[in-house]
């Protein structure tokens, strides 16, 4: 009896030795979330190699900063503007402004003072996307703010005559230019009779309307037009179309607008 009772006692023992000996294993713990911050992204501004080689169907976001040279008109919270660098031009199509930033480009807002929107080279933010209407390239979708504390900066013109013939001009889109010798050509009014220059493309305008008229250098016909929105009727420019004649000589400034071919936006107009 002693005997098994010894047995059973060490047996208990060795069961309790057991029992100390496994440790538990402690329950895993869920890490705390962390609030990893977010990914930041700057905007980086673009050269205008960078601006050129990207494709204009619209599928391009772009970010500019140039200089305007020209405030063509400002409509409901939209300004369209021509701007430039010292390496090529942009045109600003409808982009989001505040009015108050527009009239800080130019040092008029008056129209009936004879309205020319030649600008003041203040240098400009822009965000929007490269596109194409009609052969021009521009930046549309855009929102434009001015550069806080930038400086300014005006184009010279560029002269662009012996390219007028070429596949040249379309390297020069945009930016502020000049054409020099040109001979004023006759177009045929409604009446078919020869006149200097035409209201609307067509002759269908009045006094106000874009003013469309021809010139001829090296025996080829050119077309160029004072848009109305960036030279008003009483301008400098406007006037000195409407007192045009046929077969006068003129040297022309302007921004190279594009529409199907080269159709320029006269600004200042001076007879030889």
């Amino acid at each position: 009896m002693k005997k098994l009772l010894t047995v059973l006692l060490s047996l208990m023992m060795i069961l309790a030795v057991a029992g100390c000996s496994k440790k538990e294993e402690p329950a895993p713990v869920e890490p705390e979330p962390q609030n990893e911050p977010a990914p930041t992204t700057e905007a980086t501004v673009m050269t205008y190699a960078d601006y050129d080689a990207l494709p204009a169907d619209g599928s391009a976001s772009v970010i500019i900063e140039a200089y305007v040279q020209g405030a063509q008109s400002y409509y409901e919270g939209a300004a369209t503007l021509y701007l430039q660098d010292k390496d090529g031009a942009y045109l600003v199509y409808n982009g989001k402004m505040a009015e108050e930033d527009y009239a800080k480009l130019v040092d008029s807002t008056d129209y009936s003072a004879g309205w020319t929107g030649l600008a003041n080279g203040t240098k400009v933010h822009v965000e929007g996307v490269k596109s194409e209407w009609s052969g021009e390239i521009e930046i549309t979708d855009a929102t434009v703010t001015l550069v806080e504390g930038g400086d300014k900066w005006l184009a010279e013109a560029t002269d662009v005559t012996s390219y007028m013939a070429t596949d040249a001009t379309a390297g020069y889109m945009n930016q502020k230019v000049k054409f020099t010798d040109l001979t004023v050509a006759a177009q045929k009014d409604g009446e078919g009779k020869d006149v200097a220059f035409l209201y609307n493309w067509d002759g269908s305008g009045e006094p106000g309307a874009d003013l469309y008229f021809n010139c001829e250098k090296d025996g080829l016909t050119y077309s160029f037009v004072v848009e109305s929105y960036l030279c008003y009727d009483g301008s400098d420019a406007y006037e000195a179309v409407e007192a045009l004649q046929v077969g006068q000589t003129v040297d022309l400034e302007g921004f190279l607008y594009w529409y199907n071919g080269a159709q320029p936006h006269i600004t200042s107009v001076t007879v030889k």
